[in-house]
């Protein structure tokens, strides 16, 4: 008798464990490597983030945290902008990044790398360990190849735990009217966004 009733009450908890699940959101945070109020990373990211499922998307916009270059004596003197102390507890929350880069001479756009330096003197595990969709795209040919590059590379001791990148080059040939119009780049986006959701 005690043994059903244990395996009863186990199978219950188990349900509720399930009905939980499907009841507690994912936070999903995305973040445009870019200040431009056109930005086509930030219209990659849209579309990116509407292939996920049972998620709460929160979408960074790097102009509502406006910052001074860093510089150790500005920090000697003034401290940690009271603007990167809450985008790092908004991190904090985060149950993976979906990052897309702008490209500036080869690099991180200025706006991103400043925001970026300034959450590093806070937390350097920046990511948190959590998984990051990395992607970059841009008017010419290579889609952001070198930032994507630069950003693979550094990240990971950032505390991104990186699940796949994407590149989409040529971004006024292949994106219109809110989608990607080449169905080789469609289709590898959305098997690596699906591969990011199950590692959520």
């Amino acid at each position: 008798m005690k043994n059903h009733l244990s395996v009863c009450i186990t199978e219950k908890l188990y349900k509720q464990v399930l009905i939980l699940k499907t009841i507690i959101m994912k936070k999903i945070i995305t973040i445009a490597g870019s200040n431009s109020q056109k930005s086509i990373n930030k219209s990659l990211l849209a579309y990116t983030s509407g292939l996920l499922k049972n998620v709460e998307v929160i979408s960074i916009d790097l102009n509502d945290y406006l910052l001074p270059i860093y510089g150790a004596d500005f920090e000697a003197e003034n401290g940690i902008p009271t603007a990167i102390k809450r985008l790092d507890e908004l991190f904090d929350t985060a149950d993976g990044f979906m990052v897309s880069l702008a490209e500036h001479n080869g690099s991180y756009a200025a706006v991103f790398k400043n925001t970026l330096d300034w959450l590093s003197r806070i937390n350097m595990k920046v990511w948190r360990e959590k998984p990051m969709l990395l992607m970059a795209t841009s008017p010419g040919g290579r889609g952001g190849a070198s930032v994507l590059q630069a950003a693979s590379t550094y990240f990971p001791f950032m505390g991104a735990d990186i699940s796949d990148t994407f590149s989409l080059p040529s971004f006024y040939e292949n994106f219109r009217e809110g989608n990607i119009i080449e169905e080789n780049f469609r289709k590898e986006l959305y098997d690596k966004t699906a591969r990011f959701s199950k590692e959520q």
